[in-house]
């Protein structure tokens, strides 16, 4: 009913002058959503470039089942990776928060990273013959994807202010899985068709990348209120400042005052100012150990599909990506509707505390698999674990970029302080990565998922007993007004629409 009033009855006639009589709200109403959808179209195509052929776990599998590389050269490319990424994430967020050019710097990192992931694919010799320049590779590519969470973060905070986060990262983290459900679907047939050879699987990255481009095309200079994307005020207004393209950044870190602020104007805080902030420094010590434990789970997974099964391994390897990102959009449109209304805390430690009871089933199904030996019933269970990881990565990958936003509000500092959480995730799944892929080697997949699985105890602890709630008050009161006034208007009677109770 809504497309179709939508369509029939506000779309204006041929010849008719009803723009003229549109308000300036009205205007700037459609303009919101209109930019909001664009805002979603970049993150859909953004689900594969933001690690490479989502990500780095499809290039594991392809240099280990297809180049012959062993699991401690993988490990160590991506370690590598890791560390690189983890080095450049926070001078790219200190970045963001002065350039006035976000929509070019993510539209860059966007192509640099596609471009290193061909990459990988057209220069991997077999069995690591030119290790040290994959890992050259890799080391580039790092530094280039460190841009595109702060990058795209930074945009929405622009575009629809900090009270806006809630819901509009819930709808980009929707479409960034359902990005990559899509396109690992895609690169997983491709892989099936053409094992042991499956290079050409890595042609989905330029494919992504063009729908970026096409779509970041779309957004317009004035759309974006770089004031409201570093955190300094709550809502977003599309003016630009004049004086904005002339601030240049501060380099003063003991200084709260940024170069070029006048009285009365909103200032940024110093970088030792928010370093100094007890809970992001908890905060921080929760991403690195969450990923820590969890980062390398998901490739042990697809690894022990796929290394005993051949082609059809591949695929499941595929699958693996493909039902945790499905759940992923369910994870990440739940947080968007009930973090606002019950707070991020408890939502939070369901997403944590999925990550133990996952590693415990896989160690109990790796048991039986030993006993038994080689069985497809079995590996559909532990192919449908991934929901689990769904549940627990869904939920992080949402509300970590909300909870940064409630802990920088008014410091100015937004990307920031993303840059130094996604550091730390950065940091803790690079030493997970080549831990798990160790510990797989030297004394077996089940033993490496027992202990992964006691570490991942180690966040929901720390989050239970020394994180705070974080909601702002501001937030919390427009969701719960929303709420009385959709209950308002359910307890009205069937028939009421929103313009008026039909005949």
């Amino acid at each position: 009913f809504r497309l179709w009033y939508a369509t029939c009855v506000l779309s204006p006639l041929p010849g008719s002058n009803m723009t003229e009589i549109m308000t300036n709200d009205d205007f700037e109403r459609n303009k919101e959503v209109r930019t909001k959808r664009v805002l979603s179209r970049v993150a859909l195509f953004l689900g594969e470039l933001r690690d490479g052929l989502t990500m780095i776990n499809m290039q594991n599998a392809f240099l280990i089942t297809s180049k012959g590389y062993t699991e401690k050269q993988a490990g160590i490319m991506f370690f590598v990776f890791g560390m690189s990424q983890f080095l450049a994430q926070t001078p790219a967020g200190y970045l963001m928060d002065y350039s006035d050019k976000k929509v070019l710097l993510l539209g860059g990192a966007a192509i640099c990273t596609t471009l290193l992931t061909l990459a990988t694919a057209f220069f991997a010799q077999d069995y690591g013959g030119n290790l040290a320049f994959m890992i050259f590779i890799k080391f580039l590519q790092g530094a280039v994807t460190a841009l595109i969470p702060t990058g795209l973060n930074s945009i929405t905070q622009g575009i629809v202010g900090s009270v806006g986060m809630t819901g509009q990262v819930s709808m980009n983290e929707q479409m960034n899985h359902l990005g990559t459900a899509i396109i690992v679907l895609t690169g997983s047939l491709i892989a099936f068709g053409l094992y042991p050879n499956i290079g050409l699987l890595f042609i989905v990255s330029p494919i992504a990348c063009a729908g970026v481009m096409f779509y970041l095309s779309k957004i317009q200079p004035g759309d974006i209120d770089h004031d409201a994307a570093r955190g300094l005020k709550p809502t977003a207004t599309h003016e630009r400042k004049a004086a904005y393209a002339e601030e240049k950044a501060s380099f003063n870190f003991e200084s709260n005052a940024d170069e070029g602020a006048e009285d009365g104007e909103h200032r940024a805080d110093s970088p030792l100012k928010v370093l100094m902030d007890p809970k992001l420094l908890v905060f921080i010590c929760i991403c690195f150990t969450f990923h820590l434990s969890n980062g390398t789970v998901l490739p042990l997974v697809m690894q022990t599909l796929a290394i005993a099964n051949g082609r059809v391994g591949i695929l499941m390897s595929g699958f693996c990506i493909i039902i945790a990102q499905i759940f992923m959009v369910a994870s990440a449109h739940t947080c968007g509707k009930y973090s606002g209304l019950y707070g991020r805390k408890k939502l939070f430690l369901l997403g944590i505390l999925s990550v133990p009871v996952r590693c415990a089933i896989l160690t109990f199904l790796l048991s039986i698999k030993a006993n038994n030996g080689q069985s497809g019933f079995l590996d559909l269970i532990i192919l449908s674990t991934q929901i689990l990881d769904g549940v627990g990565a869904g939920v992080f990958g949402t509300m970590y970029v909300l909870v940064t936003s409630d802990i920088s509000g008014g410091s100015g500092r937004f990307s920031m302080t993303l840059g130094l959480t996604t550091a730390a995730m950065s940091i803790g799944g690079t030493v997970s990565g080549y831990l798990g892929q160790a510990l797989a080697q030297d004394i077996g997949y089940r033993q490496a998922f027992m202990i992964l699985g006691c570490m991942s105890l180690i966040p929901a602890v720390l989050y239970s007993l020394c994180m705070p709630e974080t909601l702002p008050a501001i937030e919390s009161e427009e969701k719960n007004q929303m709420a009385g006034i959709s209950e308002g208007n359910e307890a009205e009677g069937e028939g009421q629409t929103p313009y008026g109770r039909l005949a």
